[in-house]
């Protein structure tokens, strides 16, 4: 039963065809055997979890129905689990370990999960892919020379290699939705604000409520169904800050039927090409949108402008990652910038000193893009793109990461540029959610996000459950 869906195990779990003592120890049994070779679960909790599984017997012989009793899953490495070191692959935090569970690891508990270990990150989780001095590289499980992704790589890796039904990971640069397309699973980054993210803060600062300013937590899967059961045990405001004014009650789906969406197609992105093996995967979307009676459109005069939108993502997704962590004097490359050079790659070492004011003037353009794209969605419903340009890639542990290049299609672009489709949601706080769609020839796995309305997170979580039977 490792590949089946956390809805199909639970059906199966109430109906007394199998116990959650047996699921896990086949989980455990399948992560001893496989894991060597992939490497994803970086802290095992085994003992724990059998005990678990042994309680959500009782509870369910006594009647109990939480959501996930008695269903195996993993947590990324960056949350908090009592008991357990959260190092967010920093070797000077090897040791640490947290005396209370985030919040998203009780509120998986409360809802009967069984937590089989923690899944592997980067250094930081300032990677596209997953390695740390700790716990070592995490392969990609269709082809073990290139990456799962990153930051939540070693969840996506698990989900793939039937190591638990379900995962929770975190995004700020397309760290749920980059390492589903790259693994063949599903990922939803939820509108920012909309689950509680205590407990998933760098070793070894207090888990404290916190309004991120990008970041969010959420769920990972193997079906698109199984996202909305998970993101409807991880939604809501954290319990200290419960006074809190936005209502997070989810609106239903925009629709049910696939033929009633109005949906808008984007395969090209002005500042950097995408890949072949993408842009086929954009168009099984769009065909299959196109068969089943959809609303599809390939331009639209309501997108907001896309250099401006990666431009602004570039420098708040910089400045903020610069005051958690430190990158030591840019001083001298910044100064070897010419004064004309508004590449990615100029704006990112520029906003490595952002100043206040220079903050606050991106974040009033970021509210003109949100008036935008509140215009846009007035006329569609779902925005279908690129999550990234190219399927998995080799793995590059290149020291400094600014040398990195990443290869779309014969030609070298710098490599963090792959980050902007990711970005176009994460920059105004949208819900996006990874689908799979397709392999490429070589065999990968090759994903498209499809991004809804702010808090209306159902919309494109519907459409991805519409998408999956008609894609292969």
């Amino acid at each position: 039963m490792s590949f089946q869906t956390a809805e199909e195990l639970v059906a199966a779990l109430r109906a007394g065809e199998v116990t959650s003592a047996e699921l896990t120890d086949q989980a455990i049994a399948r992560i001893e055997r496989d894991d060597k070779a992939v490497n994803a679960i970086c802290v095992p909790d085994f003992d724990r979890a059998r005990a678990a599984a042994h309680r959500a017997d009782q509870a369910l012989a006594r009647g109990e129905e939480q959501p996930l009793l008695g269903v195996p899953v993993t947590v990324k490495e960056s949350y908090d689990v009592a008991g357990l070191p959260t190092t967010w692959g920093m070797p000077q935090y090897r040791d640490y370990t947290p005396a209370e569970d985030a919040v998203q690891v009780s509120r998986l508990k409360a809802a009967g999960a069984v937590v089989l270990g923690k899944t592997n990150v980067p250094l930081g989780l300032q990677d596209i892919q997953s390695f740390n001095e700790i716990y070592g590289t995490t392969n990609n499980p269709w082809d073990h020379s290139r990456t799962s992704g990153g930051s939540s790589g070693g969840s996506a890796a698990a989900l793939a290699s039937g190591f638990g039904a379900l995962s929770i990971g975190s995004d700020l640069g397309g760290s749920l939705r980059t390492p589903a397309h790259f693994c063949g699973v599903y990922a939803h980054k939820p509108t920012l604000g909309l689950a509680a993210t205590r407990g998933m803060v760098p070793p070894p600062g207090p888990a404290l409520p916190a309004d991120l300013d990008l970041a969010v937590v959420g769920p990972m899967a193997r079906s698109a169904r199984d996202l909305t059961l998970l993101l409807d045990v991880m939604a809501g405001p954290d319990p200290l800050t419960s006074g809190k004014a936005y209502d997070v009650t989810l609106p239903p789906a925009r629709h049910e039927r696939i033929d009633d969406f109005r949906v808008l197609v984007l395969d090209e992105h002005p500042l950097l090409p995408t890949g072949s093996a993408v842009r086929a995967a954009v168009n099984r979307v769009a065909d299959a949108l196109v068969d089943g009676g959809a609303g599809v459109e390939r331009h639209s005069p309501l997108l907001p402008d896309l250099t401006d939108a990666a431009t602004l993502y570039t420098q708040l997704l910089i400045s903020g990652t610069v005051a958690r962590f430190p990158t030591g004097s840019a001083d001298q490359l910044r100064a070897e910038l010419d004064a004309d050079d508004q590449s990615l790659h100029a704006t990112r070492l520029r906003a490595m000193d952002f100043s206040h004011h220079d903050w606050l003037e991106a974040n009033h353009r970021r509210e003109l893009h949100r008036h935008a794209w509140r215009l846009l969605f007035s006329e569609f419903d779902v925005v279908v793109c690129p999550i990234t340009p190219t399927p998995a890639f080799p793995h590059d542990h290149t020291a400094n990461l600014l040398e990195r290049r990443i290869d779309i299609d014969g030609a070298q672009y710098p490599y963090f540029d792959q980050v902007i489709w990711a970005g176009l949601a994460t920059m105004p706080g949208l819900p996006a959610t990874a689908v799979p769609a397709g392999r490429s020839p070589e065999g990968l796995p090759v994903g498209v996000q499809l991004i809804g309305p702010m808090f209306e997170d159902r919309t494109p979580l519907r459409l991805a459950e519409l998408l999956e039977n008609r894609i292969s």
